[in-house]
């Protein structure tokens, strides 16, 4: 193998390996071409810098050099503007206890984002049983995680995607149409 040949290979193996390393607005590019892609099951998480790089076959993670409020704001716009799906959200049950002087800058973090999410349909879970729920969901669905350099624990914020036309009451009455009809 030549030269250029084995540094294409190693630069192949690294962005697979690593993920892929976005400049501060082209992870929105990025999420707007996916998300007519992504449907129901599919998760969009939004994580700080010390998220480990999971191996689950479905699961992507991108580079965002931005702010992680503004990503999980541009995260929430684009999903108000997708007919094909609609978020859960998950929050780390630990964010809530994480003290100030342990991590400086928690309280205001965790204000903004109460703010930011107000309204919107969240449930908080321990950590471990998010990513649990990640890794089972990764061997089927696609997972696409947006890293920040966020340097506070506990600060993730997870999507699960549901669909955006229909819902558990529909799907209900569809169950007891099909089961009244035999």
């Amino acid at each position: 193998m030549n030269k250029k040949a084995k540094h294409l290979s190693l630069l192949a193996l690294f962005t697979f390996m690593a993920g892929t390393i976005l400049a501060a607005d082209s992870w929105q590019t990025e999420l707007h071409q996916q998300l007519p892609l992504l449907g129901h099951r599919n998760w969009i998480v939004v994580v700080d810098s010390a998220y480990p790089l999971q191996t689950a076959p479905g699961i992507e993670t991108i580079c965002a050099n931005a702010d992680e409020l503004n990503v999980v704001k541009g995260v929430l716009a684009e999903l108000a503007r997708a007919k094909n799906v609609k978020p859960q959200i998950y929050l780390d049950a630990e964010l809530k206890y994480v003290a100030e002087t342990n991590a400086p800058g928690i309280s205001a973090y965790r204000d903004a984002l109460e703010a930011i999410l107000a309204g919107k349909p969240t449930q908080r879970l321990l950590h471990d049983q998010i990513i649990s729920k990640l890794n089972e969901a990764g061997q089927t669905f696609k997972i696409l995680i947006i890293k920040t350099p966020q340097a506070k624990p506990y600060t993730s914020v997870f999507f699960q995607l549901e669909c955006g036309y229909w819902n558990a009451t529909a799907e209900k009455q569809l169950r007891d149409a099909m089961q009244a009809a035999q």
